[in-house]
C-alpha cells in the first residue's frame, strides 16, 4: 500500500536581475513503496542537484542549485508516523548562496540512498532499513509472494520496525509468520551442542543472552545453513530444540518448553495464593442513572471467588463491594462507564399534506332549443336589450371559480322563421390548493416506545325517523387524530435506530349537505436508522385522479363543428393529493449520556 504526504502544490517562476528564467518548484511530495522512501521534487526546469550524507548527525542534505521557490514550500514535514527510516523533512534557503535550496532529511538510522534526476523531476530514493538496496530483485519478489501468501491463509505478519536488535528479539519471541531482516550468517557445525550454537549466534548479532541449563543437556546439534539472516537463524534452532524465549529488552532468555510451562504454573499458583491471603476492602458506590440488579449481575463476575461479595442498598441506590484493591479498582471503572444518563431523544416529525383540484366546464347546458314557423318573415334580433343575456362573475377566495354565460332563456330571440331560440352557454373553471403541515414533537428515553397523538371532533347534522315516521333531528360525532409512535435505539456510533409508526385520519367530501363525510385514513410503519441530527423522508404517498364527463345525442355528438351543439358541456376535473412525512431525531443530552468521548474497553483492564 502506498502511503503519501501531500506537501503542497503550486507552480512558481521567478526572473533574476536579467530577465533570465531560473528553476522553480513546483510540487514536493513524500512517498513511501514498500521498503523505499521517495521525495520527490518537480521543478520547471533541469538543474544540479548535490547530496551528502553526514552519518554523524544521522543526516542526509540535498542542495538544488540555482533554484527558486515560494515562501509556502519552506515548511518542514514531520515524517516520523511511517514506519520507514525517515523522521523530519526540513528546506531552507541555503546559507551563502543567493538562488541555492536545501533540503536537510533526518534519519532513525544510517541508511543509503541514490538520486534519480529524471529531466525537471528529482527523486531521492531512501532506504526504510539498511540493505535493501543490496537484496536483489528475485528475493524481493519472493518474499512480497510470501507475505501475500500468507495474508491470503489468514495468518499474521510480523515484520520488525527496523534493523535494529531489540525490534528484531521482539518479533522472535511473537507467534505468527515472521520476516526476517537480520544480518546473515553462514553455520555449518556436526553433533554440537544447543548452547554453543546459540551463544555463537549471539556473538554474531549482538545481543544478550541467557541460557538455561536444561538446554544444554539436549542431544548435540548437527545443522549447516548458508547465507541466512541470523534471526531465521535462531528460530529455526529452537524450533528444532522446542525451545521458547523471553525478551527482557535486548536480552533474550531461552529455556525449554516444558520448563518454561512449568514455571508459569507455578507462577499461577502463587498468584493464587497471594490473592488468598490479600487484605480485603468495602467500597460504598453510588449509583445514579442504572438500576443495581442489573449492575450487580454484570459486577458479579469480576468478584474474587469465595472471599468477595456485593450487597444492594435500594433506599439510597448504593452498591456495598467488598473485595480486593485490584477487584475493587476494576469495579469502579465498570461502573464509572455504565452508569450514565439514559439518552433523551426529541422526536421531531413533520407531516405535510398538499391537495390540488382543477375543474373545467365548457359548453351548452341545457343544448339548444328552437320553434319553425314557415308563415313568419321577421329576421328581428331581440333579447340582447335586456338583462341577463351576458353574465360575468367570480369570486376570488382560495377556490377560484369563473362564470360565463351568453344567451338565456329569459330574452329568447328569432332569426327568420325560426322562432323562440334558447340557449345556455356556460364557461366555468375552478382551481383550489390546499396545504396541511403537522409538526408533532416528543422527547423519549432510548429503547422506551413515545406516542404523541392529536385529535379533532367534528358534529353533523343527521335526520332519524322515529316510530311515528317523523324525520328527527341529531348530530353524530366523528373523529379526525394524527398520532406519531416512535421507538428509538442509540446505537454506540452516536446513530439512532428507530420503529416509527404514523397515522392520519381525516374528513371527506360528503356527497349531500345531509350526509356524514367519509372518513380517510394513511398509515406508514416503517424502521429507519438516522444520524443524530438528522432529517430523514420516510414516507411519501401520491396520488391523481383525472375524469372526464360527455353526455349527447348519439351520432350527432360526434360530427365535426356542430357537434357541440347536441352534447352536454365539456367537464374535465383533476385531483392531486400528495403525503410527506420528515423525522428529525436529535439526542438532547449526548454529553452526559457517555456518547461524547466515550471511553473504550480496553481501558478497563479486563
Amino acid at each position: 500500500m502506498q502511503k503519501r504526504i501531500f506537501l503542497i502544490f503550486l507552480i512558481g517562476m521567478s526572473l533574476n536581475s536579467f530577465g533570465q528564467k531560473i528553476p522553480s518548484i513546483k510540487s514536493v511530495n513524500f512517498i513511501q513503496e514498500g521498503e523505499v522512501s521517495k521525495l520527490i521534487i518537480d521543478l520547471t526546469d533541469h538543474v544540479v542537484v548535490d547530496k551528502k550524507h553526514i552519518k554523524n548527525d544521522k543526516q542526509i542534505i540535498l542542495d538544488l542549485k540555482n533554484v527558486v521557490a515560494d515562501s509556502k514550500f519552506m515548511r518542514g514535514v514531520d515524517t516520523s508516523e511511517f514506519s520507514g527510516a525517515t523522521v523530519y523533512i526540513s528546506p531552507y534557503k541555503k546559507p551563502g548562496s543567493k538562488n541555492d535550496l536545501r533540503f536537510a532529511i533526518q534519519l532513525r538510522d544510517n541508511v543509503r540512498s541514490f538520486i534519480e534526476n529524471k529531466g525537471s523531476r528529482v527523486v531521492l530514493n531512501i532506504e526504510n532499513r539498511f540493505g535493501v538496496f543490496t537484496r536483489s530483485k528475485l528475493k524481493q519478489v519472493k518474499d512480497d509472494e510470501f507475505l501475500q501468501q500468507a495474508k491470503a491463509d489468514g495468518q499474521k505478519v510480523l515484520v520488525p520496525k527496523s534493523n535494529n536488535i531489540d525490534d528484531i528479539l521482539q518479533n522472535l519471541t511473537q507467534s505468527g509468520v515472521k520476516r526476517y531482516v537480520g544480518k546473515r550468517i553462514s553455520i555449518n557445525v556436526n553433533s554440537i551442542s544447543y548452547s554453543e550454537v546459540l551463544k555463537l549466534i549471539g556473538d554474531t548479532s549482538g545481543f544478550n543472552i541467557i541460557i538455561d541449563d536444561e538446554v544444554g543437556s539436549l542431544k548435540p546439534l548437527t545443522i549447516s545453513l548458508t547465507n541466512l539472516p541470523w534471526d531465521q537463524v535462531l528460530d529455526t534452532i529452537m524450533s528444532l530444540g522446542n525451545l521458547v524465549a523471553l525478551k527482557y529488552g535486548n536480552i533474550l532468555s531461552i529455556k525449554t518448553a516444558e520448563k518454561a510451562r512449568q514455571e508459569k504454573q507455578a507462577e499461577l499458583e502463587a498468584k493464587d495464593k497471594n490473592k488468598a491471603l490479600e487484605p480485603l476492602l468495602t467500597k460504598i458506590f453510588p449509583v445514579s442513572y442504572a438500576e443495581l440488579p442489573a449492575i450487580k449481575t454484570i459486577l458479579d463476575s469480576y468478584t474474587t471467588p469465595q472471599r468477595g461479595s456485593i450487597q444492594l442498598d435500594n433506599r439510597t441506590q448504593q452498591l456495598i463491594v467488598k473485595d480486593t484493591i485490584e477487584v475493587i479498582e476494576r469495579m469502579k471503572k465498570i461502573i464509572e462507564t455504565l452508569d450514565t444518563q439514559t439518552p433523551q431523544i426529541l422526536i421531531e416529525g413533520r407531516v405535510v399534506e398538499a391537495e390540488e383540484n382543477y375543474s373545467l366546464r365548457a359548453g351548452l347546458t341545457n343544448g339548444l332549443q328552437a320553434s319553425y314557423d314557415p308563415f313568419t318573415n321577421s329576421g328581428s334580433l331581440d333579447g340582447f336589450a335586456g338583462t341577463g343575456a351576458f353574465e360575468v362573475s367570480s369570486a376570488p377566495s382560495a377556490s377560484a371559480t369563473s362564470f360565463l354565460s351568453i344567451g338565456g332563456d329569459a330574452n329568447p330571440f328569432s332569426i327568420g322563421r325560426f322562432t323562440n331560440l334558447a340557449f345556455t352557454l356556460e364557461l366555468m373553471e375552478s382551481e383550489s390548493k390546499g396545504k396541511i403541515i403537522s409538526s408533532p414533537k416528543v422527547v423519549t428515553s432510548n429503547n422506551e416506545p413515545a406516542t404523541l397523538s392529536s385529535t379533532i371532533q367534528r358534529r353533523f347534522l343527521t335526520f332519524a325517523t322515529d316510530t311515528n315516521g317523523n324525520s328527527v333531528p341529531s348530530y353524530q360525532s366523528v373523529d379526525a387524530q394524527i398520532s406519531l409512535e416512535v421507538t428509538p435505539k442509540v446505537t454506540n456510533e452516536g446513530a439512532i435506530a428507530m420503529d416509527v409508526s404514523i397515522q392520519k385520519t381525516g374528513f371527506g367530501v360528503a356527497e349531500t349537505d345531509t350526509e356524514i363525510p367519509p372518513t380517510t385514513s394513511r398509515n406508514i410503519t416503517t424502521k429507519v436508522l438516522v444520524e443524530n441530527g438528522s432529517t430523514v423522508v420516510i414516507g411519501g404517498l401520491y396520488e391523481t385522479n383525472d375524469q372526464e364527463l360527455e353526455a349527447g345525442v348519439p351520432f350527432l355528438k360526434d360530427l365535426p363543428i356542430i357537434g357541440w351543439l347536441f352534447r352536454s358541456a365539456y367537464q374535465p376535473s383533476k385531483t392531486r393529493k400528495e403525503l410527506i412525512v420528515f423525522i428529525t431525531p436529535r439526542i438532547v443530552n449526548q454529553e452526559e449520556a457517555g456518547l461524547v468521548n466515550r471511553e473504550l474497553s480496553s481501558e478497563l483492564g479486563l
